[in-house]
């Protein structure tokens, strides 16, 4: 069995582009066979709430008594979602030049460095596991110009999940969303279709290597 773990964290449901590509994602995903199953979590429909204590960043065996029982539970059921997956895709559409905040909330509860990061034992339990983030923007970030290093979202996702917990991690963009809500930017529109369709043709070349990678 291989499995994909799939989140979403837009709000703007069926108009998302961002969750359109993670459904082409993990569609693509159960088309490579029978064992091919996907867990969905929707963090913008059930979001997590905010860490409610820093110790929650140690593992549970340095937190006993346990102060904090709920988030703990809800901790472990992210953990276990992370372990089992074979690969992850994520959508994570640039809100205020990061991610959205549920999916930032999901971050804090992962990322507890004795547990499944650097300092676990055996160090780093999820080095490679493949991670695809779809990220839609916008704007346009072409390198050379002032807008180039806005996108303070994929950074944090490769620091946390790549960085930390040592998973392999792709970003794809698809920008100039911008245009079909601007009529300022209007001109952007076949930009922004082209953008899309190569995101759309990246998904499935990225489909493939995961289900490879799962595969082995």
């Amino acid at each position: 069995m291989a499995t994909l773990l799939r989140i979403d964290s837009s709000a703007s449901g069926d108009a998302s582009a961002t969750r359109a590509l993670t459904a082409r994602f993990a569609d693509g995903w159960r088309t490579q066979g029978p064992g091919f199953d996907v867990i969905e979590r929707d963090l913008h429909a059930d979001p997590p709430p905010h860490l409610p204590d820093a110790s929650l960043h140690r593992p549970p065996a340095e937190r006993a008594p346990e102060p904090f029982p709920a988030a703990a539970a809800l901790q472990a059921a992210f953990v276990d979602e992370l372990r089992r997956a074979d690969a992850i895709v994520i959508g994570s559409p640039l809100y205020n030049y990061s991610v959205p905040s549920p999916l930032k909330a999901w971050l804090d509860y992962v990322h507890v460095p004795g547990w499944i990061g650097p300092s676990a034992d055996p160090p780093k339990p999820l080095a490679g596991t493949p991670v695809v983030v779809l990220t839609s923007r916008g704007g346009t970030y072409d390198p050379g110009t002032p807008t180039e290093h806005w996108d303070h979202g994929s950074p944090l996702i490769e620091v946390v999940l790549g960085g930390m917990l040592g998973m392999t991690v792709t970003i794809v963009a698809a920008d100039a969303a911008i245009a079909l809500t601007s009529p300022k930017s209007a001109h952007l529109a076949p930009r922004r279709a082209a953008e899309v369709a190569a995101a759309e043709r990246r998904v499935d070349e990225l489909v493939l290597r995961c289900a490879g990678v799962a595969a082995r």
